[in-house]
């Protein structure tokens, strides 16, 4: 992006609720600013960052409460309007692009300041393959708190929730405690939060079993199955399925998982869903008497997307709702024994967050401050980069009627 000194600012997250990551932890800040000397690092002072100011402080990195002097500003959550400082460079994830309507007034904001917002979730490589995230974190909590729900509905056994582990070791040491009957578990996802519940369940000594197997085959203990996109959605048309067709036309395509809830206890949700495409199932099923699923672990928690249930986000200090399959409304959690009981946490990686904001800052380190020091422009950054002086980029055009909406 640039070749002259930068100062780069890790901002202090205050979005309610409470979010404790960081993008960069004290070690790679350190080593950073060794490796590339047109580099200083500001960390704004925090009370609930998981790594204290002291942490950074004795690292010799600079903590200020003022940190508008910074060129770039990194971040995790959104940032709150007010606090929005203008013509800077923002990294954060702004939860803009899908037109989310709770987040028009940021983007209002931005383009009203001058600012220029790059989205984490825009970053990705020519394959469009995401390069920052905390998904694998994601996948971890959201699997442990499907068990640790299930759990709890039938009195089976007691585990410490995840944000009261010092960090993913020490919720490790919970997995021996779990002692499940026969059921059957469904993942739904290829990416990053799919392998991350599949390490949670791995470690659980849960089996992993094939789709034909999951779906004929009665077992003497717990197993799970991991889907991919076509395993659960075929061309309309009765065309072999194509990759790379669903994701330019899913419209084109119909969804077939029904046949899985008639058969899995739980179902743990980590794939990405468009709009376009089928929903995982709808609410007409939910009151048939094959529909078996008791769990459901929404890691992606689209609110009223691919999954019925999903109808609000729940958060850390209260995890779980119930879901009335025949009144189709919330109510508190295990309540009833027909309910659904719902884990749909959208900031998930915050019950470890030390492990999370290490891995995050990883990937950071590796794909985007390198680019940050580049003598050329990066198409890595340009591709993600949703604002720049008031306007909305040609990429991110389509936002312009969302931004107007009144």
């Amino acid at each position: 992006m640039t070749n002259r000194a930068l100062t780069i600012g890790v901002i202090r997250e205050d979005k309610v609720p409470v979010d404790r990551r960081v993008p960069l932890v004290p070690d790679q800040i350190k080593a950073l600013t060794k490796k590339f000397a047109s580099i200083q690092f500001l960390v704004q002072s925090s009370v609930v960052r998981c790594f204290k100011d002291e942490d950074y402080e004795r690292h010799g990195i600079p903590v200020v409460e003022d940190i508008s002097s910074c060129d770039i500003l990194f971040g995790v959550k959104e940032v709150p309007v007010n606090q929005l400082i203008p013509g800077k460079i923002y990294f954060f994830f702004s939860h803009t692009m899908k037109m989310q309507p709770y987040n028009r007034g940021l983007l209002r904001e931005i383009l009203k300041k001058k600012i220029t917002l790059i989205d984490y979730e825009a970053l990705t490589n020519p394959d469009d393959h995401r390069l920052v995230a905390f998904g694998r974190y994601a996948g971890i909590v959201g699997a442990y708190n499907a068990i640790w729900a299930y759990g709890s509905r039938y009195k089976l056994f007691k585990l410490r929730r995840a944000f009261t582990c010092f960090d993913l070791s020490d919720l490790k040491s919970e997995f021996e405690k779990v002692q499940l009957p026969s059921i059957k578990v469904v993942i739904t996802g290829s990416g990053r939060v799919a392998h991350g519940a599949m390490e949670t369940l791995d470690y659980m000594g849960i089996k992993k079993v094939g789709v034909n197997e999951f779906l004929n085959n009665q077992f003497d203990s717990a197993v799970y199955v991991q889907l991919g996109t076509k395993d659960y959605n075929r061309h309309k048309m009765g065309a072999d399925f194509d990759h790379a067709d669903f994701i330019s036309h899913p419209e084109n395509f119909e969804g077939t998982f029904e046949r899985f809830t008639k058969v899995a206890d739980v179902l743990i949700a980590g794939a990405y869903w468009d709009p376009r495409a089928p929903v995982l199932f709808s609410k007409r099923i939910l009151s048939e008497k094959d529909f078996k699923l008791k769990v459901i672990a929404d890691i992606t928690c689209d609110i009223q997307g691919s999954i019925p249930t999903t109808v609000k986000p729940s958060t850390i200090d209260n995890p779980l709702y119930d879901y009335n399959i025949h009144r189709h409304h919330e109510e508190p959690p295990l309540s009833g024994e027909d309910n659904i009981t719902v884990m749909a946490i959208d900031n998930l990686p915050c019950e470890l967050p030390r492990d999370a904001s290490v891995s995050f800052g990883e990937q950071l380190m590796s794909h985007v401050i390198p680019a940050l020091v580049g003598s050329k422009p990066s198409s890595i950054l340009e591709k993600a980069k949703i604002t720049e002086d008031g306007k909305l980029t040609k990429r991110y055009a389509y936002l312009k009627d969302f931004v107007i909406h009144k």
